[in-house]
């Protein structure tokens, strides 16, 4: 491989959306451009009256694509005058999951539609978006009666944050937008049928990272939940099921060729491929180097932990993960995904919304420079992780945020410390139901925006548990991915493990544990886990599960009331 060539990924997060553009020989990332979604606060339509709403306009998808490509691309001249876009060679697409959309017969997502422009409904369900959480709870009590292996694949519960309670709920509160949507697309799956210009539900490549894992999709039942299981929800759901798909592909295959108009619009060659597309963790742990024994930690606003089993040795199924799906992060291996709702949500909420000591005091560099002062346990403090509810391990939205040990001389230093810490003690906890089932984990590789410019919080967390925090070379692995899948597509690498040999890495500085540190953490994640299973499970007789419960539906039942 002697001529330059290019992959390029898009990456859709929550605000925005990136694209990044690669040399396929050694990773060397050539230029970037980000574009800022404008649709609602932040690229983010909410609703005060239900804290749970989270929704997103795909119009800002697609003109966020074109202004970042075009921008990258003129960077990319810029930095190499010899670039030519007839050097990229394929395009791949993350996006955050489970993110679905109602479209028409012809793909177009219900809110181009100027009876629904303005009906949340209509747009895209962000993956945070907890209004399902009832309907998640129905799916999992039906699932756990007559169908158990469907819940077994994704942690024992189905979640408010995936695709099926979301469609369900749209049923139960809107059904003039449910009739009228033909059928729904994940985020992930609906970018490469634009760009390929093939959008009609029946005809796109549906993506087996998205179906796996948030929509119960598994060849061993025959694909998605059967017709009669979600009858049994609703009858309209069950006819929607002969409106979704039956056969998924792995990031490796082309969702098709770049059609002539994106082409135009973006400044690339018609007909180069693009890749099916998957979720943002999965192809950002690729982009991280991802491989058995090595777990991925993406750490943003919430956190995604990725790691892979070869798919021809045995593997028990583990409760509370988000699904074992083979081929969903690598083909030939099952991805394992798991995750915390929140982490820098949580921090940015300290700082955004309580703003400790004015908005200079108050600063997440200040409150930082606060907490590094501090000896483990030196505040008294502990915390539980779930301002945002609790993926894994227990998989339950209605979880709330804790502090506990408050005093009169607790200081916004050391909560800020507190809450870093209980964002540790919570991927301790998942590591080790990882290891409990059997996956080793040799190593931990961390990529995010928080691991790369925050090393308090990496320390704590190589202090917390116990294993040295490796940082991810790229600073954006997740497009990084995305831009291997590409490159894989178009065969100018042939399977993922060679192109990752060439375009990954990680980077010198690494944070390794401090015994003594580690010593007063193992105390006070035994604290930690008191909380977390009087609070989180109902094994305890004299169980504290139901006050967050409780507290929940007594202000959803007084913000109603208001209304």
């Amino acid at each position: 491989m002697t001529a330059k060539r290019y992959a390029l990924g898009l990456d859709y997060g929550t605000n925005s959306v990136r694209a990044l553009l690669v040399d396929v020989r050694n990773g060397r990332e050539l230029a970037t451009a980000i574009h800022a979604y404008e649709t609602g606060e932040a690229g983010v339509v909410l609703d005060r009256r239900n804290p749970d709403l989270a929704r997103q306009n795909p119009a800002d998808y697609l003109t966020g694509a074109e202004a970042a490509v075009r921008q990258t691309l003129a960077r990319a001249r810029k930095a190499e005058r010899a670039f030519d876009p007839a050097q990229v060679v394929g395009i791949g697409v993350d996006t955050t999951g489970s993110t679905p959309i109602p479209v028409d017969r012809e793909g177009t997502p219900l809110c181009f539609r100027p009876e629904f422009r303005r009906n949340p409904n209509a747009m895209a369900w962000l993956w945070k978006d907890h209004t399902g959480f009832a309907e998640a709870a129905e799916i999992t009590a039906l699932a756990a009666r007559e169908h158990p292996e469907y819940l077994a694949k994704c942690g024992g519960t189905y979640s408010s944050e995936w695709f099926f309670s979301k469609i369900l709920h749209c049923r139960r509160i809107d059904p003039k937008a449910f009739d009228a949507a033909w059928s729904w697309v994940e985020c992930c799956d609906y970018i490469p049928a634009v760009l390929t210009g093939e959008t009609r539900p029946e005809k796109i490549k549906r993506g087996r990272c998205a179906a796996g894992h948030k929509a119960m999709f598994n060849p061993g039942w025959g694909g998605l939940p059967s017709r009669e299981f979600l009858a049994q929800l609703d009858p309209k759901l069950g006819d929607l099921r002969d409106r979704l798909y039956d056969k998924t592909f792995t990031s490796d295959v082309p969702a098709g060729g770049l059609a002539p108009a994106w082409a135009r619009k973006l400044g690339l060659p018609a007909g180069i491929p693009v890749a099916v597309g998957a979720f943002d963790a999965h192809l950002g742990a690729v982009g991280s180097g991802v491989f058995p024994g090595k777990f991925v930690k993406i750490i943003g606003t919430s956190t995604c932990d990725i790691c892979v089993w070869p798919n021809d040795k045995p593997l028990a199924d583990i409760p509370g993960l988000c699904g074992i799906v083979d081929g969903s992060v690598l083909p030939g291996y099952y991805g394992l995904e798991a995750g915390q709702s929140a982490v820098g949500d949580i921090f940015n909420w300290f700082v955004g919304n309580l703003q400790p000591g004015g908005p200079v005091q108050g600063s997440h560099e200040a409150l930082t420079r606060k907490a590094a002062g501090l000896r483990p346990g030196q505040s008294g403090l502990v915390a539980l992780d779930w301002n945002n509810g609790n993926r894994t391990v227990l998989v339950d939205q209605r979880l709330t945020g804790l502090l506990v040990g408050q005093t009169l001389h607790t200081t916004p230093g050391e909560i800020y410390r507190a809450l870093i810490e209980a964002t540790a003690f919570g991927a301790l906890t998942i590591i080790r139901r990882f290891e409990d089932y059997g996956v080793a984990i040799d190593e931990v590789i961390n990529c995010g925006g928080i691991a790369e410019k925050n090393p308090l919080v990496m320390q704590i967390y190589a202090d917390v548990i116990g294993k040295e925090m490796k940082v991810a070379r790229s600073a954006q692995t997740c497009a990084l991915g995305s831009a291997i899948a590409g490159a894989v597509a178009a065969g100018v690498h042939p399977w993922f493990a060679e192109a990752q040999r060439a375009m990954c890495g990680v980077k010198a500085r690494s944070y390794k544990p401090d015994p003594a540190a580690h010593a007063v953490y193992t105390e006070l994640y035994a604290l930690y886990r008191i909380l977390h299973d009087a609070f989180g499970t109902k094994a305890d007789p004299g169980s504290l599960y139901p006050v967050m419960k409780e507290l929940l539906s007594i202000r959803d039942r007084e913000l109603a009331a208001k209304e």
